[in-house]
């Protein structure tokens, strides 16, 4: 009798050590695994994987690593080559001609036939932009070709493009992922689905999307680039994308090490995350890493010009406005430090024609007697102005709000959804509302085109409705000056002309922030906050 027990135990030990080496090693092989997966949570979303329809910052961090075009931006925003391996300008800045390489492969794909790839040439941009400008497509990136007359491929390798003025921006407008190169047997068949089953050429290759849920990249073993030891990009096998809606709940996964990347700082955490003057709280210095730098974003406030409430058509109450809250308070008590006060115009840090002396400054008296003409002026005893804000700046317009108060101003704070207070904003449905400009490119002139007055809102990003014949005038004389020092000088004088008229109230020129996980090397920051995962490694 004690034989078969003892037989029957040594059965069930074997089995519970099979059992306990086979999840050991499963959990050795997933620790193993883990430097080769980047993983980061998006909570705002992502809409698509079509390059020509990323428009939010979210999208085009995802279509960065899927897509390239005929150039690109390194970290200090220089033009450098991408699919185009070199290229030449015409002296009359008309004619640009693109050198194309010939070792760049699409993504793998049954369309593409027995080899399941082909090389891309100069026709797929020809059909890439044609796409992007189809009105039946309808891509909201369309106006980066506003200025071109015409493009051809000459040849396989040869691409050419003639715009109908000179442009000096226009290469830069071409890093866009907008302009990013697609197979037409590919985008044609799927059509609108080619949002979610998008191909390209980038350093990572679509593997699957659950939408809300998770979105994962593979690995491009035939991209085209790589680092200067000869080394095939990207490092990494992997990139893994959660969609947790909540930052709180974000921040929770980044601390316990489920995420490798944190972007920006938001409210709900940064003071667990910060001091007051922006340093890595101690307690984090061993598992985080802090990397922050200029960001090409202005935050402001800004004036429907064509309302009919005589606070918003006073320029004194605007002026007012602008004397009466002090900035680099606001940054330190909301922001911990992160951040430059937009004591300059609108056109931030960082771009030629930037300039610090045409803001406004915090002189309280000054706002005080400027509210106390009006009131003179205007009969009216208690101005009144009510400010739209979405709620993740909810904290900037209270504290602007009981700044003002002081003045003898009343601002009433509104709050709406994204979504909702975007469209109010072009349709001239609020007096006064808080917004953002991010640079599209890098040139002062996309800040610059929302002062023009053929860009008024809704068909353009001129939501001031702000008409002034001289500033249209020297807007058109930027496009046919090619000297940088000489366009920098006339950006400036235009921002200096509509921050007189004080048509709005910039607040700060922001950063970018990141947080990693202190295994993370590579990642970097530039200033229009692009994520690239080429050169990313984890140890």
């Amino acid at each position: 009798m004690i034989k078969p027990i003892l037989s029957r135990s040594i059965t069930y030990l074997s089995i519970s050590c099979v059992i306990i080496l086979f999840f050991s090693c499963d959990k050795k092989s997933k620790i193993d695994r883990d430097h080769l997966v980047f993983r980061y949570n998006e909570h705002a979303n992502i809409n698509t994987l079509d390059p020509a329809f990323s428009r939010t910052l979210q999208d085009t961090w995802v279509c960065n690593q899927l897509f390239n075009g005929l150039v690109q931006l390194d970290s200090e925003l220089n033009i450098l080559p991408s699919i185009a391996k070199n290229w030449t300008i015409s002296e009359d800045g008309l004619t640009y001609t693109f050198n194309l390489r010939s070792d760049v492969y699409f993504h793998k794909h049954e369309l593409f036939g027995k080899d399941s790839t082909r090389t891309v040439v100069a026709d797929d941009f020809a059909y890439s932009l044609n796409r992007l400008k189809d009105e039946k497509i309808a891509a909201p990136g369309s106006w980066v070709l506003n200025k071109v007359a015409n493009f051809r491929a000459v040849n396989d390798t040869i691409f050419e493009i003639n715009l109908t003025q000179p442009f000096p921006a226009f290469i830069g407008l071409l890093s866009m992922k907008y302009c990013s190169v697609v197979p037409k047997e590919v985008a044609d068949y799927y059509g609108t689905d080619f949002r979610s089953n998008p191909i390209g050429t980038g350093p990572f290759k679509f593997k699957r999307w659950e939408e809300n849920i998770k979105l994962v990249f593979r690995r491009n073993n035939l991209y085209f680039e790589t680092d200067e030891q000869g080394m095939s990009l990207p490092y990494l096998e992997a990139v893994a994308i959660t969609f947790l809606p909540d930052k709180q709940s974000e921040f929770l996964q980044f601390a316990q090490g489920n995420i490798d990347f944190l972007n920006s700082l938001d409210a709900s955490y940064k003071d667990e995350l910060l001091t007051a003057d922006g340093k890595l709280r101690a307690k984090y210095a061993e598992t985080v890493d802090m990397i922050r730098g200029p960001y090409l974003n202005t935050e402001y406030l800004g004036f429907y010009l064509d309302s009919e409430t005589p606070e918003i058509k006073s320029e004194l109450i605007r002026k007012a406005i602008n004397y009466g809250f002090d900035r680099k308070k606001m940054m330190i008590y909301l922001r911990n430090g992160i951040g430059n006060p937009a004591n300059g115009g609108f056109i931030p840090k960082g771009l030629p024609g930037h300039n610090t002396t045409i803001g406004f400054t915090y002189q309280p008296e000054k706002a005080k007697q400027l509210v106390e003409q009006f009131k003179k002026e205007s009969g009216i005893t208690n101005p009144e102005i009510t400010l739209v804000t979405s709620s993740n700046y909810l904290s900037f317009c209270e504290f602007i709000q009981r700044e003002l108060e002081k003045t003898g101003l009343t601002i009433n704070v509104d709050v709406m959804p994204e979504s909702t207070l975007r469209s109010a904003r072009s349709n001239g449905k609020v007096d006064m509302f808080r917004s953002s400009w991010v640079a599209d490119y890098l040139d002062a002139e996309n800040y610059l085109s929302i002062f023009y007055s053929k860009n008024f809102a809704p068909d353009g990003s001129n939501y001031f409705h702000y008409k002034s014949a001289l500033v249209d005038s020297l807007y058109n004389k930027a496009f046919t000056i090619t000297d940088i020092e000489k366009r920098k000088h006339l950006y400036t004088t235009i921002d200096s002309l509509a921050m007189q008229k004080t048509i709005m109230v910039p607040l700060y020129y922001d950063e970018v922030i990141r947080f990693t996980r202190k295994n993370v090397k590579g990642l970097g920051t530039n200033p229009i906050n692009l994520l690239d995962l080429r050169y990313v490694r984890k140890d």
